[in-house]
C-alpha cells in the first residue's frame, strides 16, 4: 500500500463504506456463461481450489492468510493475499515506510482506522500485530473486490482493480475507470498477479506424469451435446468453479496456437498437443504465454477470471479435435485417458 503524497492522504478516507463480513467458511454461488447455455449454478467454498504452496510463506502466517481469504465471499484467494504481504513488507511485521505505512500489510493510519480489526480478540486493534493486520488486509481487499465486481465497464479484471485500489485508493480507480496510469500501481498489480501464481500450491494428486488438470478446483457444469451448437442443450466444455486469480496451467506438452481475446470466450489460450488434440482455457483474467510458445504440462498459462460473456468467475475448459469452434469433444474421457482423476 505504498501510496505517496496527496494520493495517499485521499486514500485514507477511501470514500467507501465498511462491509460487514461473516466469520469462517462462506459459500460463493457462481453462475456461468449465457453463451454456453448451461442455465446452472454451483456453490463452492469461497477461495476453494486455491491454496498456498508448502513453504511459500512463513509457516506462522499461512493459516492467518488462508482464514482471511476464506472469510471473503467475493472470491478473494490466499495466494493473492500472500503475494501482497510479500511485496508490501517481505512478511516483516515491523516494516515501516517513509510515507507512514505500517506493519506486515503496510496500512497507513487513516486506512487502519477504517479497516483495522481485533483479529486475535485481545481487546486491541494493533497494526503491528499480524494476527490483526492480516485479517484486516483480507477485509479491506474483500470490500475492494466487491466494489470492482460492480464495475464491469472498467478496464481490468475485478482482482486487478481491487489490487489497484489497495495500492492507490479506490477513488483513483474510479477516476480513471480502471487501473490508474501510475507506474507504481501498474507494476504493483502486475507483480502481485504473477507472484500469486508462484506462491500457489502445486497440483499434487491432480497430476499424472506429464499431464495435469488445468486448475485446482471443483469441476462444475459438464459437457453435453444435444442438437446444434447454438441450442440451449449445448455446452462445449466443462466449467471449473474457481475464483478470479486462480492459476491455470497447460494440461500437457504442446504449442500455444492462440493467446488473446476470443470474443465471447474473453481472454483465452488454445494449445495444440502432440496427439493432435487442442485444449482451450477461456474467460481468463491474465495471460502468461504467447502464441508459438512451446509449453510443458503444468506450465502456468494464465489466471482464471470472468472476461468475455460470463456472469461469474470460473474456468471454461474444452478439448477439440481441431482448432475451430464446433470440433469439441467431451473433456472428461480425454483427461482420464491421460491418467488423471476427475
Amino acid at each position: 500500500m505504498r501510496i505517496t503524497g496527496w494520493v495517499k492522504l485521499a486514500a485514507a478516507g477511501l470514500i467507501m463504506t465498511p462491509v460487514a463480513l461473516g466469520v469462517g467458511m462462506v459459500m460463493l454461488v457462481a453462475t456461468f456463461d449465457d453463451d454456453e447455455k448451461n442455465g446452472g449454478s454451483i456453490a463452492v467454498p469461497a477461495g476453494s481450489g486455491l491454496k498456498i504452496g508448502d513453504g511459500a510463506v512463513p509457516a506462522k502466517y499461512a493459516q492467518l492468510i488462508m482464514q482471511a481469504a476464506s472469510a471473503c465471499d467475493a472470491g478473494l484467494t490466499a495466494p493473492i493475499l500472500a503475494a501482497q504481504l510479500k511485496q508490501e513488507s517481505g512478511f516483516n511485521p515491523r516494516a515501516a515506510s517513509p510515507a507512514g505505512a505500517q506493519g506486515i500489510a503496510q496500512f497507513i493510519p487513516g486506512t487502519w482506522e477504517t479497516w483495522g480489526v481485533d483479529g486475535n480478540g485481545d481487546g486491541k486493534k494493533d497494526v503491528w500485530d499480524p494476527e490483526d493486520a492480516i485479517p484486516a488486509q483480507g477485509k479491506f481487499m474483500c470490500s475492494l473486490l466487491k466494489q470492482a465486481k460492480k464495475r464491469p465497464e472498467y478496464s481490468g479484471s475485478p482482482m486487478e482493480l481491487a489490487l489497484a485500489g489497495y495500492n492507490a485508493g479506490w477513488y483513483a480507480v474510479q477516476k480513471y475507470s480502471g487501473i490508474p496510469p501510475y507506474r507504481e500501481t501498474q507494476n504493483y498489480v502486475k507483480i502481485i498477479m504473477q507472484t500469486s501464481v508462484e506462491l500457489s500450491a502445486n497440483p499434487g494428486s491432480s497430476t499424472s506424469g506429464d499431464w495435469y488438470l488445468p486448475v485446482d478446483g471443483p469441476a462444475g457444469t459438464p459437457y453435453h451435446q444435444k442438437g446444434p451448437a447454438w441450442s440451449s442443450g449445448y455446452h462445449t466444455g466443462i466449467d471449473f468453479a474457481v475464483p478470479t486469480g486462480t492459476p491455470v496451467r497447460a494440461i500437457g506438452p504442446g504449442t500455444v496456437v492462440t493467446s488473446g481475446q476470443g470474443g465471447a470466450y474473453g481472454y483465452q489460450v488454445v494449445i495444440q498437443h502432440e496427439d493432435g488434440k487442442y485444449s482451450q482455457y477461456a474467460h481468463l483474467s491474465s495471460l502468461k504465454v504467447d502464441a508459438g510458445q512451446s509449453v510443458d504440462g503444468g506450465t502456468p498459462i494464465g489466471l482464471s477470471g470472468e472476461s468475455g460473456n460470463t456472469f461469474g468467475p470460473h474456468l471454461h475448459f474444452e478439448i477439440r479435435t481441431g482448432p475451430d469452434y464446433g470440433s469439441d469433444i467431451s473433456p472428461i474421457p480425454y483427461l482420464r485417458a491421460k491418467g488423471l482423476t476427475i
